[in-house]
């Protein structure tokens, strides 16, 4: 194992990621983002992003474009998901490469925020990341038409300089990611 990110490949964009993919990262455990609990639905994302380690996929971190209203204006948000670093290289600072890697990618695909959801225990990971915690509730979309509120913590980053998230209610038009 590498003494820190330095000694690992750099983050670069993967062309496919398949459950496979996430097993080399995760292993086979029944629930590997420990979300099981909500009952939701998730989308799978569209961008990936990974860092290998000896030739073994050892982060990921996933993007896509979701429409959002936010205190009534509709718009668009990257959404960042599916991120895993493999439980025996966390604490180097791979999450912080592989984010970073996927929101530079993000910045290029148009809206001007990223948003994420996240237990509460990788609040302050996101925190040192840049992110910042939303304190309201987000609805979000489930099969049927069923709207809820999302359970987990939502956080959001600017992905240009000059933005400031927009004030009011949050419902996300689609399944989260």
């Amino acid at each position: 194992m590498p003494k820190n990110a330095s000694s690992v490949g750099p983050a670069v964009r993967l062309s496919r990621y398949t459950k496979a993919d996430q097993e080399e990262i995760l292993g086979t455990i029944d629930d590997p983002f420990g979300v099981t609990w909500t009952g939701l639905s998730w989308l799978p994302k569209e961008e990936h992003f990974g860092i290998r380690y000896d030739g073994r996929l050892v982060a990921h971190a996933g993007l896509l474009r979701l429409p959002v209203g936010i205190g009534g204006i509709e718009t668009e948000v990257v959404g960042v998901g599916g991120v895993a670093v493999a439980p025996g290289m966390q604490g180097q600072g791979l999450a912080r490469l592989v984010v970073t890697a996927a929101l530079k990618h993000a910045r290029t695909m148009g809206p001007q925020h990223a948003l994420l959801f996240c237990r509460a225990p990788l609040v302050s990971l996101y925190q040192r990341l840049g992110w910042h915690l939303l304190d309201k509730d987000v609805l979000v979309e489930q099969p049927g038409g069923r709207l809820t509120t999302m359970p987990l913590r939502t956080m959001v980053t600017p992905l240009r300089d000059d933005v400031r998230w927009p004030s009011g209610p949050v419902r996300l038009f689609s399944l989260p990611m």
